[in-house]
């Protein structure tokens, strides 16, 4: 099934060139089905780019799906035509009292600063806060979700000592979370992040469980035991040249920055990548949306969370 999609958003244009299917708005209204509805609080500056990954993952899925795309009113992109932001995207303060199935909160390339000094943190912990009584299942990624088990749990993120970059194999450890349905016994995702959390701070917190982890990158999947908040520390939507974007960027800055690991054939940044996550990314999405949010969420939203 589709992912419902303005005309006018860029994405739909990528996605129906690669054969995704998208959904009109006058084809949608004529479906005997309530489309779930989530909102994306899209934190990145590469806000067009993060978009697109996202919606190709929703749109992977027998469901369909009407997204809302959310900005902050307290930063300025700067990044991001203005106009983008205008026709496609509304503030917190515009949906504030309405009902989600799901929420997806990106990450954002401010993990080295504390959390309270960036300067969106009141907003962002005040949606974390709506999202209670308001949406179903939060999924929060890489940021956000250090940012989420911050506010929610008290759990700190650490510096590491070089950029965790590359795409690092990760085993499941929880076979009968719905989550990890389908999942192989090990399995790839890309990480790209300069702090981490600990397992032995999770482990500390009743409410949580770790679904999966790498011995190399550490936590991976972290969940609240009743499943309505999810904590991936990677980025498992990322393109096949997401990290070859930011590898040449920081190379042409001049900056410190390594070779992604695990991601170039034969650790040559001159040949073309290799993508060994797609499967996990689609697969993560899915069961997200089928089991933490289309088998669970009311049919009248006026009584969500259920």
């Amino acid at each position: 099934m589709p992912v419902k999609i303005p005309s006018t958003l860029p994405a739909r244009t990528i996605l129906e060139n690669e054969n995704i299917f998208v959904m009109d708005e006058d084809r949608a209204a004529h479906q005997d089905i309530r489309p779930l509805r989530v909102a994306i609080l899209n934190l990145m500056p590469t806000k067009i780019a993060t978009e697109t990954q996202i919606l190709r993952l929703l749109s992977n899925s027998a469901l369909q799906v009407e997204i809302t795309l959310l900005h902050t009113a307290t930063h300025e992109a700067k990044n991001t035509d203005a106009d983008h932001l205008l026709n496609h995207y509304v503030t917190f303060d515009e949906i504030k009292n309405e009902k989600f199935d799901g929420l997806i909160i990106t990450g954002a390339p401010v993990e080295q600063m504390l959390f309270e000094e960036v300067d969106y943190w009141n907003e962002l912990t005040q949606i974390m806060d709506w999202a209670e009584t308001n949406v179903e299942s939060t999924f929060n990624i890489c940021w956000g979700a250090q940012a989420g088990l911050y506010h929610r749990y008290g759990i700190p993120k650490y510096d590491l000592p070089h950029k965790m970059f590359g795409v690092f194999e990760h085993h499941v450890l929880s076979r009968t979370e719905s989550l990890m349905r389908g999942f192989d016994d090990f399995f790839f995702a890309p990480h790209s992040r300069h702090t981490e959390i600990r397992r032995e701070d999770i482990e500390k917190v009743p409410e949580l469980q770790i679904l999966a982890e790498s011995d190399e990158a550490g936590v991976y999947i972290v969940s609240s035991k009743d499943g309505r908040h999810l904590f991936i520390t990677g980025h498992s939507e990322y393109d096949p040249l997401t990290l070859k974007g930011e590898y040449d960027r920081d190379v042409n800055k001049g900056l410190p920055i390594q070779i992604p690991n695990n991601y170039y054939p034969k650790n040559d940044p001159a040949q073309n990548p290799t993508v060994r996550w797609r499967g996990h990314a689609n697969l993560l999405y899915a069961n997200w949306l089928n089991y933490y949010v289309y088998q669970v969420t009311p049919y009248d939203p006026n009584e969500i969370p259920k």
